[in-house]
């Protein structure tokens, strides 16, 4: 039987991994921090390790007697203190690394992320080739590029590791994506920055959980890819949002702000709350968040889909119809 240990389980993506893979006949255990997604998982037969990146020995012990070992754990968010980004996203890495090395796991599958590219400017079809911005956008896309180069040194010691960069991942689950623009819609409105004309690239749950699995069965030869994942079908801003509104039947409020205006309000409010760390935990937006929201990027699929044979199965209209259902029937 493939054994297989998914960390960061009790994320979206990592939680729709494990679940696929049991129900490919894989021996999956689940490692992640939340403990009662943990016991809903270990009820559905996948053993639940309670465990932060941090720590080591929990790390590398759950690591052993597994064939693979996907890495979808990381600290993924717009604002934080680098240190804690380092501490989760680099050592948690590290940590991963030397875990499947001591246990002679077959091959690591790391998640990195899209954000790499980014660097406020329009970009369509990205390869994996492209050089990489000189400066990260933020404290998560730089610990993100630090922890790919552990991945890919780690080649050198023996371990076979492919990384897949799946750009924003939604679906029936998604507790982040599309429930944030639902609570912005709600309380002042969707900005629409420049119109909503930005081109912007998605990945369907199924579609994003099938790149994994096939980088994890992926020859030897594909070892050491780098695989940018999405649905393939870049959409504008503003259809999206009307798509995805008209299936929620729900009202659409949108307010119409120029990219400048945008820009400089969210570095505004980034000095704000840096200066005033009682104001919460994060400002209500930043410019990253707004760049997301004002900027193309599409990215080349080409080495997916020679590397891992990776072809998108649930379109985007299909995705959003499954998003919407499962979210009417879902309790508020």
């Amino acid at each position: 039987m493939t054994k297989v240990l998914v960390t960061g389980a009790t994320g979206f993506l990592g939680q729709a991994t494990a679940l696929r893979l049991r129900d490919l006949g894989w021996d999956v255990v689940g490692l992640g921090r939340d403990e009662n997604i943990g016991r809903r998982l270990t009820l559905q037969g996948i053993p639940f390790v309670q465990a932060d990146l941090r720590d080591r020995r929990k790390v590398e012990d759950a690591c052993a007697g597994r064939n693979f070992v996907i890495h979808c754990a990381a600290l993924s968010s717009p604002w934080g203190s680098y240190r804690a980004f380092h501490e989760t996203n680099v050592s948690g890495t590290e940590h991963v690394v030397a875990g499947c090395l001591r246990h002679g796991v077959r091959r690591l599958v790391h998640v990195s992320t899209p954000s790499l590219y980014f660097n406020y400017k329009d970009r369509l079809h990205i390869s994996e080739r492209e050089e990489l911005p000189r400066k990260p956008a933020n404290a998560y896309a730089a610990t993100k590029r630090i922890a790919e180069r552990i991945v890919a040194d780690a080649a050198a010691d023996g371990l076979s590791s492919i990384i897949v960069r799946p750009r924003a991942v939604f679906g029936p689950g998604d507790t982040s994506l599309f429930p944030r623009l639902l609570r912005v819609n709600e309380s002042r409105g969707i900005p629409l920055i420049g119109g909503g004309e930005a081109l912007l690239d998605l990945t369907y749950i199924d579609n994003a959980v099938d790149g994994l699995v096939l980088a994890c069965t992926a020859p030897e030869a594909s070892a050491g890819a780098i695989c940018n994942l999405s649905n393939g079908e870049p959409v504008k801003l503003v259809d999206l949002l009307r798509r995805l509104f008209e299936l929620l039947e729900l009202p659409l409020r949108t307010r119409r702000v120029s990219r400048p205006a945008a820009l400089a309000a969210g570095q505004a409010l980034e000095c704000l709350y840096r200066a005033f760390p009682a104001l919460g935990a994060e400002p209500p937006f930043t410019r990253y968040t707004v760049g997301l929201l004002a900027y193309s990027q599409t990215l080349d699929l080409t080495e997916a889909r020679r590397a891992l044979n990776y072809e998108p199965r649930v379109s985007l209209d299909e995705g959003l119809r499954r998003f919407a259902d499962w979210r009417r029937s879902s309790p508020s």
